[in-house]
């Protein structure tokens, strides 16, 4: 029986002073198949994203161009929100840090967090970047050209004075060293572990986490003048979207604490730090884990983002190679958790030899030989043990294979195994030669093609989480219900059955996956 206890999974938070990139596309699919994935495996998924509207970055873009803070913030994050439904992200909910709901989230979080004497009111004088919105200690600078001073991102930073809420953040040293040597899995992957033990073993000091220079932000109860600082707001966005505040709630018992936190490795600290101190002090359940995944680089080799003017739309892409197919590129072409880089040679060659070439080519030549040769009817078939094996193999590989990499979110490498179940059904056709059958032994042929018919739904099914909408038309044309097509139903020995008896006849087919050609892709970027 599937497993339906539930999955709470969320991306970062998108930080919207400007609109989306391929970045942050990236990470949203990323999350989507995992969050696609769990849902086919029977889990109870919640996936929640969103966007990060406060803080002084999106105050001074405002201001530079001449807005209200508001109105900038309703614009960006409908890009954010547009390009999730552009490239099918499944996500259950869609929160702006500036709705009311979340500020009572928040403060519920402060207050919690000051019953337990953990904030104290003080000065602050340091180097703050507010590209990053993050505080820098003096050791963690980096010298730019004329001996300017930046922060480890390489990011401008400036000296910043001001009251200021402090954090304890020294007195959780310990806590958090215990919770990564006792949950070794609670930060992924193990690079990203070490970092943040390193960094927390060199020692820990109070965190600022209010500010009084800008009032675009939560309010800090009973502290006027003050905004909570923006990761403090930000992170409890994951808790807002499971009911947070109502901590006996429905939604927020099943779902707290979070499965996976997916995010890009420039923001670990926050996350597998702050966050978890947070939460410690606030009494509350930490997530299970933080995946700190690589960054998509842009051509060259260079980090992607605004400031460097090498952003690329994702819509725009998405439209010149079909959503499909650049989520396909993106989980196949990348190992999930390092960098990677892409160009549109690179995006046509893998489409092109692996979903038009193989995987399309597949669907097509087997539907159109049955549509043809048997009139698209099937029937009760016999396999012999080279049928056997081929349905045995692609069986594996879709409901063993793939789904045990993808647990680990190593997409690269179910997808793989995935492919080799691929490749070896276009073997068995060109060793079988139906069409040769066709004039020697046409029950044999029939046989070759019910085999195929098999072993394609099996591959539809499991690449669903990729591919969802190439996936759900191919199925269409195999006839499978939409309440069949979970991973549960690769291993039920009586769906064909079940076909039969509905009466299906498989029509002329339309093609899945046409041939991308590169002087098109290219206008792209």
């Amino acid at each position: 029986m599937a497993d339906q206890s539930p999955f709470y999974i969320t991306t970062a938070i998108n930080y919207p002073n400007g609109r989306p990139h391929i970045g942050h596309a990236y990470e949203g699919i990323a999350t989507d198949v995992m969050a696609r994935f769990q849902r086919l495996m029977g889990r109870d998924v919640r996936f929640v994203t969103g966007t990060d509207e406060h803080g002084l970055k999106m105050d001074q873009t405002a201001r530079k161009a001449g807005r209200e803070t508001i109105d900038l913030a309703n614009e960006m994050s409908g890009y954010f929100r547009e390009m999730a439904d552009k490239l099918n992200i499944s996500y259950d909910e869609f929160v702006r840090t500036t709705e009311q709901r979340h500020h009572a989230a928040s403060v519920e979080l402060w207050k919690r967090m000051e019953a337990a004497g953990d904030l104290y009111l003080d000065r602050y004088e340091g180097w703050y970047s507010v590209r990053d919105e993050a505080f820098y200690d003096e050791s963690e600078l980096v010298e730019g050209e004329g001996d300017e001073k930046l922060s480890p991102q390489g990011t401008p930073v400036e000296w910043t004075a001001e009251e200021t809420w402090f954090f304890r953040l020294s007195n959780y040293q310990d806590k958090l060293l215990a919770l990564y040597r006792d949950n070794p899995g609670f930060i992924r992957p193990q690079s990203r572990r070490n970092e943040v033990m390193r960094f927390v073993e060199a020692g820990l000091k109070d965190l600022s986490v209010s500010r009084t220079s800008f009032d675009w932000g939560v309010p800090v109860p009973d502290s006027d003048g003050h905004v909570m600082y923006v990761w403090v707001d930000a992170l409890t966005t994951y808790m807002t979207g499971v009911g947070f505040p109502d901590t006996d709630g429905d939604m927020f018992q099943r779902y707290w604490p979070a499965d996976i936190h997916m995010i890009g490795k420039d923001i670990v600290r926050f996350h597998a730090v702050y966050w978890p101190a947070f939460l410690m002090s606030a009494g509350l359940p930490l997530p299970k884990q933080v995946f700190g995944h690589g960054f998509l680089l842009a051509r060259g080799g260079e980090k992607m983002s605004k400031s460097a003017g090498n952003v690329v739309d994702p819509m725009a892409l998405a439209e010149q190679f079909g959503v499909d197919t650049l989520r396909y590129f993106f989980m196949r072409e990348i190992a999930f958790g390092q960098d990677g880089s892409y160009s549109p040679e690179a995006i046509v060659t893998r489409a092109n030899a692996e979903l038009a070439n193989s995987f399309g080519n597949l669907a097509q030549r087997t539907l159109s030989m049955i549509a043809k040769n048997l009139d698209g009817e099937l029937s009760v078939f016999e396999p012999n043990d080279t049928d056997r094996e081929l349905l045995g193999s692609v069986r594996k590989a879709c409901a063993e294979d793939l789904p045990e990499q993808f647990q680990k979110l190593a997409f690269s490498v179910g997808i793989e195994a995935w492919l080799r179940a691929v490749y070896a059904c276009n073997q068995y056709v060109d060793e079988q030669a139906p069409w040769a059958l066709k004039k020697t032994d046409p029950d044999r042929m029939r046989v070759v093609l019910l085999t195929l018919f098999a072993a394609l739904r099996d591959l539809a099914i499991a690449i669903q989480p990729v591919v969802p909408g190439k996936a759900a038309e191919l199925l269409e044309q195999l006839g499978v219900p939409e309440g069949e097509r979970g991973m549960d139903t690769i291993t039920d020995p009586d769906w064909y059955n079940r076909l039969l008896e509905s009466g299906f006849t498989v029509g002329k087919p339309t093609p899945v996956f046409p041939r991308l050609e590169l002087p098109e892709a290219e206008e792209a970027l």
